[in-house]
């Protein structure tokens, strides 16, 4: 096995042993990028120079007993709109083809005292305001959608390009396109990790977190980026936690969530046949499956867009009436449409919002974590717009993507997706699993526990 294919949990255990050295693994990752990234497209830049720098001097300090902990050393990605001191960030945009950043972000800030190393920035959807990210190929086919926003991110995870990387997730950004290129993406509670420095799309629905090969590599990147930050008004005061999962799979006395609406409707049989077996396996280590219904399915879709959309165009309405021509297409009219939202539209959505969280706090009190399809098909062509369900119903995919993911965004709750296997073409499938504010601990616990009772996952498999 090359070091580029080690997890984070893995790398780490090797670097502190020093059976491998943080420049060995940093050199093997950048030889990884210089084959792959020509067919993948998930970088917008790669900082070669300064991450051989960084590794030697995490090599040093490591020799020199300052190890960091379970970061130190190990590569990352970071989505183009994070900010780190003197680097472009440029949201995958031309509007922001010219803004450096003066300082870093919290979240890099962060990752950088635990000692990880920048590779460079991944690629997102134009200012993560889409579900596709075209620029990116997904690690698996490079036919078909990485997904999005934060497409750059996972497929660098999937291919062995990064050890880890960091997404957003405003309506499934993280969590979409880890689930379509076979990784683990975690979109942590609303304001558990703080959003300075990074650029907005819709500030009440935003978070950031990690992608990564596996739960445990989860757990150790929001261990380190977890805390509270009072430079996000929304950043919540929180005790510092260890959140890495025990190695027991007993789920003895835990009540899954099994939705008898909404979750299921107009999803991929394949998906679904996948998503229940994985449930099925949580049955086996002694979880009890309890069926549910899901609340205000029917608001779901309009309370995002109109919390979206409105929030979006108002972070955008001064470079969208000075520099229209610079932005993609189908960013430039959802922006515009926002112009056309009323205040009452908002305030509506608002209202919707407040009344789906008091909702689903009542459901999280029958169950501990709900279980169901991170998204209702796995990737699409490029070129398809648009997907047809048995029942006649034609969707968006961009629509059908965010479907499954939006809940969890209105309502602020952790949501956590773990590849669950392939369908037929080879195209990876992910299980979310939902949680109450604050109940990382129980996702990571439910999602190790499934992940032990599986074969060690590869890496994608790039021509």
């Amino acid at each position: 096995m090359q070091p580029y294919e080690l997890s984070l949990a893995a790398a780490a255990d090797a670097i502190r042993a020093r059976r491998l050295s943080p420049v060995e693994l940093v050199d093997s990752v950048l030889d990884r990028i210089e084959k792959v990234e020509p067919h993948l497209g998930a970088y917008v830049t790669v900082t070669a120079e300064e991450a051989h720098r960084a590794a030697s001097e995490a090599e040093y300090e490591a020799a020199h007993g300052r190890y960091r902990g379970p970061l130190h050393g190990i590569p990352m990605g970071l989505k183009d709109l994070i900010d780190v001191g003197g680097m472009a960030t440029t949201a995958s945009s031309r509007v922001r083809a010219d803004h450096r950043a003066t300082a870093d972000s919290t979240v890099a800030a962060r990752l950088s005292e635990a000692g990880a190393i920048l590779l460079g920035k991944t690629h997102t959807h134009e200012f993560a305001f889409g579900l596709t990210t075209p620029q990116t190929r997904n690690a698996w086919d490079h036919g078909r959608v990485a997904g999005g926003s934060s497409g750059g991110s996972a497929v660098a995870v999937a291919s062995g390009t990064a050890t880890f990387a960091l997404g957003t997730d405003t309506g499934g950004s993280i969590r979409v396109p880890a689930a379509l290129n076979g990784v683990v993406g975690l979109k942590p509670t609303y304001g558990l990790v703080s959003r300075h420095g990074v650029t907005s799309l819709s500030w009440s629905l935003d978070h950031v977190g990690p992608i990564t090969r596996t739960v445990e590599d989860a757990a150790l990147v929001l261990t380190a980026l977890a805390g509270h930050d009072p430079r996000d008004p929304a950043s919540r005061s929180v005790p510092a936690t260890d959140y890495r999962p025990g190695d027991s799979t007993d789920l003895t006395g835990l009540r899954i969530g099994l939705p008898r609406t909404y979750y299921f409707d107009n999803v991929d049989p394949r998906v679904e046949t996948a998503v229940r077996n994985a449930i099925g396996q949580l049955e086996t280590l002694g979880a009890r499956v309890v069926e549910v219904d899901i609340p205000m399915t029917r608001y779901i879709q309009a309370t995002q867009w109109g919390l979206m959309v409105p929030e979006a165009g108002a972070y955008h309405e001064s470079s969208l009436r000075t520099v229209p021509e610079l932005y993609q297409e189908d960013v430039r009219i959802l922006l515009e449409a926002s112009e056309l939202m009323s205040a009452g539209d908002y305030v509506r959505a608002q209202r919707a919002r407040t009344l789906m969280r008091a909702e689903w706090a009542r459901l999280l009190d029958q169950v501990d974590v709900i279980a169901a399809p991170s998204v209702p098909m796995t990737a699409v062509g490029a070129d398809e717009a648009t997907v047809t369900w048995p029942d006649g119903t034609v969707e968006g995919v961009s629509d059908a993507y965010v479907r499954l993911s939006a809940p969890a965004n209105i309502t602020g709750v952790p949501a956590l997706t773990v590849p669950v296997g392939h369908d037929p073409a080879g195209m990876p499938i992910g299980m979310q699993l939902l949680g109450r504010p604050l109940g990382e601990p129980t996702l990571l616990r439910v999602g190790h526990a499934y992940e032990q009772t599986q074969p060690a996952r590869e890496l994608a498999t790039v021509a």
